[in-house]
């Protein structure tokens, strides 16, 4: 599973729990009908030639730290329980689905490839809304000279930490590799969002 880590000063009070299961759910069909950047990506997929039904999308209860996940086969997952509230939930999603239009348009993308998971990382944080200005400055994160890249490198870190093949060195350097080509790579959008 790809999944959204939160960074640590956006780490739910242990005691959150985040929104519940059935608003989670309200949001998601909320996104999906509303959302314009949410609506263009599963759009985008669906040209891709790949399958978006109603079972692609789950809510669910999650034990990791994570806004949600990409689940190849069974597709995009959001945790209620660290989500809270339409935008969270809007910038999970369209995160999510940055992954499942890298999954559906490589046809040998490898999730254990740190490489590969580096590059879709990279791109779903600049193409998600992660790395805008806005969510930067709710982070603490005030630096204007290059800040987006700073941003992008620093949750590209953070998701793939989570991946255990792709953990510690091994991470940085598939991101150093790949940072600058994946970061250019703004498919299915004509430019970063």
């Amino acid at each position: 599973m790809v999944a959204e880590p939160q960074e640590p000063s956006q780490q739910p009070h242990p005691q959150w729990v985040g929104v519940s299961h059935a608003d989670c759910d309200k949001m998601l069909q909320y996104a999906l009908n509303r959302d314009p950047t949410v609506k263009f990506m599963v759009e985008k997929l669906k040209e891709a030639g790949c399958e978006v039904n109603k079972g692609f999308f789950r809510v669910e209860n999650c034990s990791a730290q994570a806004g949600g996940g990409f689940r190849p086969p069974d597709g995009v997952i959001l945790c209620h329980n660290h989500l809270m509230g339409q935008q969270e939930v809007n910038h999970a999603l369209t995160h999510e689905l940055v992954h499942a239009y890298d999954h559906c348009r490589a046809a040998n993308v490898d999730w254990h490839n740190c490489e590969h998971h580096a590059c879709s990382e990279i791109r779903a944080a600049s193409l998600s809304g992660d790395c805008n200005y806005k969510q930067e400055l709710l982070r603490g994160n005030y630096g204007i000279r290059k800040q987006h890249q700073v941003c992008v490198r620093r949750r590209a870190e953070l998701s793939l930490s989570m991946n255990p093949s792709c953990q510690g060195l091994r991470g940085r350097l598939a991101i150093d590799k790949v940072f600058d080509a994946c970061l250019k790579d703004t498919a299915p959008f004509d430019r970063i969002p």
